[in-house]
């Protein structure tokens, strides 16, 4: 695709079981970027030989790989989604037309369709985290989730320094302080594929919790 107007970030680690489900359901006038964050399931050549770009992330981490994809993303509009099949990427398309409502950044609410899709401990912690987010911007937000949407250059300018676990939280942060239109929409969240780096494990869990933290705290 030549000129794509929007991208599609993935940043993946590991997410050979999800790939091919998640690349089916790229839309029509989207591209995807995968973002290989250190990969050593054969999630790259995947998406290689699907045709789709894939760019190397050395640096570990979420925030990480997303920003090296929006560095990569040359579309008008960009979107940052889940590499776990738990999100289907072409709910992206009513997010973006959203954002050509006026919107600035628009962020999916997880709605999931089962109780398999949203462990009661995870959703505990979003609970928490979004609450604390509500009360440093004010905004009614109920969940800093996994897909996101907005104009790719505007966004480039945000300084969003995380580059690991934090780096959704930041994200609505900074685009607060800049005073953009923030808007949610529901999304439906269905069971991952494979298990999670972060929620998956207690190190991945104490760490994601560490970095929402200082980012709060900053």
């Amino acid at each position: 695709m030549s000129s794509p107007f929007l991208d599609i970030v993935l940043p993946c680690l590991d997410e050979a079981q999800a790939l091919p489900w998640l690349l089916d359901r790229v839309p029509d006038g989207a591209r995807a970027i995968v973002v290989d964050n250190g990969s050593t399931d054969g999630s790259a050549e995947i998406a290689r030989a699907r045709g789709v770009l894939v760019v190397d992330c050395a640096r570990r981490g979420y925030g990480a790989a997303c920003h090296e994809g929006l560095v990569a993303a040359q579309a008008e509009f960009v979107a940052v989604c889940d590499c776990d099949a738990s999100l289907d990427p072409g709910d992206a398309m009513r997010l973006v037309d959203v954002l050509r409502s006026g919107a600035d950044l628009v962020v999916g609410r997880r709605v999931p369709v089962s109780r398999a899709a949203w462990s009661m401990p995870a959703r505990v912690a979003n609970f928490e985290l979004a609450r604390r987010v509500r009360r440093r911007t004010g905004l009614d937000l109920r969940d800093v989730g996994p897909l996101r949407v907005a104009r790719r250059e505007p966004l480039l300018s945000l300084p969003i320094a995380d580059r690991r676990s934090g780096y959704p939280v930041e994200t609505v942060l900074r685009a607060a302080e800049a005073g953009w239109q923030i808007v949610q929409m529901d999304v439906p969240y269905t069971p991952r594929a494979g298990r999670s780096k972060v929620t998956g494990t207690m190190r991945g869990t104490v760490q994601a919790i560490r970095d929402m933290s200082a980012v709060l705290a900053g």
